[in-house]
């Protein structure tokens, strides 16, 4: 599945509308084909403060559009510059419940010359349903968004 939408992801990218506009088709591509990303987004640095502002995303409406560093999924991988993979959410002391459907979060940062301006959120209803590939995938995806930030 993940090497079938590898290259409508890098044709997405390649293509002539705004970096907005790709970044919305990639969280509908991706919320679309992956049976398991009930909810696709892009969190990024907003300006100098120490919080994230979310952009593009598919799925349900949701509140939480400023996420202070070190706040739930998100705000923590702000800090770490690191994946973080979340198998069951009612299992983490810190974090931001969106949706009482969700079951299970990935994080994945998105560097730009080596600095973490960024990340991509997907929200599971499926218990424990991310893997490496998932990983893998969500990487590529950052790398190929980060050519047009």
């Amino acid at each position: 599945m993940f090497e079938a939408l590898r290259p409508l992801v890098s044709s997405i990218i390649d293509s002539n509308k705004t970096p907005d506009a790709k970044m919305q088709d990639i969280c509908e591509l991706l919320k679309a084909n992956v049976p398991h990303y009930d909810w696709v987004g892009f969190y990024f640095k907003n300006g100098d403060k120490r919080e994230l502002k979310l952009g593009s995303y598919a799925g349900a409406h949701t509140d939480h559009t400023i996420i202070p560093y070190g706040k739930g999924i998100c705000g923590q991988v702000a800090e770490s510059n690191q994946n973080f993979v979340v198998p069951d959410v009612q299992a983490q002391d810190n974090y931001i419940a969106c949706s009482i459907t969700v079951k299970a979060e990935i994080v994945v940062p998105l560097f730009v010359n080596g600095e973490n301006i960024g990340q991509i959120d997907i929200d599971s209803n499926t218990p424990d349903p991310f893997t490496k590939a998932d990983e893998t995938f969500l990487e590529f995806v950052n790398f190929e968004v980060a050519k047009i930030l």
